[in-house]
């Protein structure tokens, strides 16, 4: 394998190039190639077939790797990341010493890898003990590769399980789905009918129902109905509905599921937890809301001083959230670009810190939490940090027992906190505090389940405030504008310029998805930094509606680091390679490196021979190694929910109806509303008409507003 040109986000599809004995030139094989890296030998079953647009190509329909026999394809296995400690210099010394017979020298006597100039004790240990595991893992492999499982999984179902991971296999495969991140339920699912599992199996009804939850959760989703429920999963499964119903007996017997009867045969599926959850939520911000807070309370005279040293004039609904928060223990805050809730923040925490109140600001993300430091001229956190979140003790360590020591909590980009988040805040929260919620209801709701500021807001026990007004350094702002006309359903407009003349809102014309792919390119990696003075890698982020697509994420961040590649070392994981300077992105959230789902970085070291990256967030720096490469994507274009609470320089808005799917008002609005000097729109008219046509926010099973009314649900 000489090199991957393309590689999806999901290791299904591949485009490489492959070095033939008897051929002068490689070819193009297309497919799977199950996480087979460049430099290894491979033998490929499949059929030639013409496409018109990049012309003859070999489809994979099996792929195998095999050992390589010669000293060059000894030292590039060698080098690979399976190999913890043997970068490309160290392969080669090593294959210098022992010839072709290096991997028989390594199987036979692995302590002689000591004779090599170079290798210590200790390094000797590390290799020695990596071999040997990577000699586990190749059993392994030889029995999941005839399933379909490819090299990164199986590593993954190695260091999960063990010696035993054959047996878990055989015994049930579908605890894979639920174990190994990276591992879904498909493969599962493919894996437990090569073994023989039977269609009908209660493992696999169970399975199956268990990850149709946690897809609904994916979706934002507390709870499925089970009727729902029961035909998502059926479908998923190809079994009839009237099957499921003692699987989910199962499962409620486990407590893997919570199911609340509501009658005429329906009820609400919870997956384990999430109902606790919901309940938590409503039970602390009730108390919180209906608990006696502190008496003191700013009259006019203080609150115009306050106004006299900002230099600022309140308008009549600014005015009117100070005082919401003074006469209510739970208070939101929303409006659109623009509309001062930054001046509001300001002005509330002069008037309580003059009451001598303890004022505490915090945000969900980091870089939200230092735009509210930033803005406020106040210490900020990130919400778990202020929680104080502990890997080791395991979650939240300021709760109920152990509140935080505050009288007015005020959380900013509050359309991100999701149930669980708010269940923490508001426990953690003494009787006699006050919250303070501010967020733009308008944007897209959290990534994580339920949909908090519109539930919240919808309870009717907290005190509301709704801005709209524009203020006039706003109305400058053709950005500012355009958000608010997107959020009423009417086209963006582009600001008169003389020729020559920089605005801060573009559209270029794109209609095929193609064309559009090369101009944003264009644009990024040349036009952007020329033309603005901008630092592609730090000023400007592209945000796709989807992953796929030649506008998606997948392709764009493909593409935009071959553009920015100047050489040098990089690594190879699986199907991604990541290069030194490349802009990425953490997946999920890494409680004992405090990297968070999300946050954005740059590669700033790459070290091959012990296959770890370094990657600076920010002020901080963070190793990565084999145990964890897999939490990192490529982050030059990355999704619009995958931006929230974040705030760029410039904005590039891939817009094409291939994602028709995903084409809507308040997903668009949301990426606008992420730009502080620039936008550009790049792509087809129809596709932002047909995003402001679908204002209709998609539906998010929840109970929560309800529950803060107390109502029996």
């Amino acid at each position: 394998m000489k090199r991957v040109r393309f590689a999806s986000e999901d290791g299904q599809f591949a485009v490489c190039d492959l070095v033939v004995p008897e051929r002068v030139m490689p070819v193009t094989i297309v497919g799977n190639i199950m996480a087979t890296r460049p430099g290894e030998t491979v033998e490929v079953w499949g059929r030639w077939r013409d496409d018109p647009r990049f012309g003859r190509q070999f489809s994979i329909e099996r792929l195998e790797a095999v050992l390589p026999s010669t000293r060059q394809g000894v030292e590039r296995y060698l080098a690979s990341d399976l190999i913890e400690g043997i970068g490309p210099t160290l392969a080669r010394r090593i294959v210098a010493h022992f010839g072709e017979e290096t991997l028989e020298i390594l199987d036979a006597a692995p302590h002689r890898v000591q004779e090599v100039e170079g290798i210590g004790k200790k390094r000797a240990e590390r290799i020695i003990a990596s071999w040997e595991e990577g000699r586990l893992i190749h059993k392994i492999m030889v029995f999941l590769r005839s399933h379909g499982v490819s090299n990164a999984n199986a590593v993954r179902i190695y260091r999960k399980f063990g010696a035993k991971a054959v047996e878990v296999i055989q015994q049930n495969p579908y605890e894979l789905a639920e174990a190994i991140f990276g591992i879904g339920f498909k493969s599962a699912d493919h894996i437990a009918m090569q073994t023989g599992v039977e269609p009908t199996a209660l493992a696999r009804l169970r399975a199956g129902l268990l990850h149709t939850l946690g897809e609904a959760s994916s979706e934002g989703h507390m709870y499925l109905p089970w009727s729902m429920l029961r035909e998502r999963a059926a479908g998923l499964l190809e079994v009839g509905e009237h099957l499921l119903a003692d699987a989910l007996e199962v499962l409620r017997q486990e407590e893997r599921v919570s199911v609340e009867a509501i009658g005429a045969g329906e009820a609400r599926v919870y997956a384990a937890g999430a109902l606790a959850v919901e309940e938590r939520a409503a039970r602390q911000l009730r108390r919180l809301a209906q608990s006696p807070g502190l008496v003191a309370r700013p009259d006019d005279e203080a609150l115009a001083g306050v106004e006299a040293r900002l230099g600022v004039e309140l308008a009549a609904l600014q005015r009117q959230a100070v005082r919401s928060v003074f006469e209510h223990k739970v208070s939101v805050i929303t409006g659109g670009p623009g509309t001062g809730k930054t001046t509001i923040v300001q002005t509330i925490c002069e008037l309580a810190e003059q009451l001598g109140w303890r004022v505490t600001l915090c945000a969900p993300t980091g870089r939200a939490a230092r735009r509210l430091g930033e803005t406020t001229g106040r210490v900020a956190t990130t919400v778990h940090r202020l929680l104080e979140y502990s890997f080791h003790a395991g979650g939240f360590q300021r709760d109920e027992e152990r509140p935080l020591e505050t009288d007015l909590l005020i959380v900013d980009e509050a359309s991100m906190v999701d149930t669980t988040l708010l269940a923490a805040l508001a426990g953690a929260l003494p009787a006699s505090a006050s919250l303070v919620l501010v967020g733009d209801i308008d944007q897209l709701p959290s990534v994580g389940p339920g949909q908090v500021l519109r539930d919240v807001i919808e309870s009717g026990i907290v005190g509301v405030t709704r801005l709209t007004e524009i203020f006039r350094q706003a109305e400058a702002s053709t950005i500012v504008i355009n958000a608010h006309r997107i959020n009423a359903g009417q086209m963006p407009v582009v600001p008169a310029r003389a020729p020559g003349e920089l605005v801060d809102f573009y559209t270029i014309n794109a209609e095929e998805p193609a064309q559009a792919h090369e101009r944003i390119v264009e644009l990024v990696s040349e036009r952007m930094p020329r033309a603005f003075g901008l630092d592609p890698l730090q000023d400007v982020q592209i945000l796709a509606p989807m992953h796929r697509g030649e506008v998606g994420c997948s392709r764009l961040n493909a593409a935009l680091q071959e553009a920015f590649y100047k050489g040098g070392p990089q690594l190879v994981r699986g199907q991604r390679r990541f290069c030194l300077g490349d802009r990425v992105m953490q997946t999920r959230n890494n409680y004992e490196a405090e990297v968070f789902n999300g946050d954005v970085g740059q590669v700033v070291a790459v070290d091959t021979e012990d296959n770890q990256l370094r990657v600076r967030f920010d002020e901080r720096e963070v190793t990565y190694d084999r145990a964890n490469l897999d939490e990192l994507v490529l982050a030059y274009a990355i999704t619009v929910h995958k931006s929230q609470g974040s705030e760029y320089r410039a904005v590039v808005l891939p817009m094409s109806t291939q994602h028709y799917v995903m084409l809507q008002r308040n997903l668009l609005y949301t990426a606008v509303t992420r730009a502080r000097e620039l936008v550009v729109v790049v792509g087809s008219e129809e596709a932002v008409r047909l995003a402001l046509k679908n204002d209709r926010a998609s539906e998010r099973y929840t109970q929560l507003a309800r529950r803060l009314r107390g109502e029996s649900v």
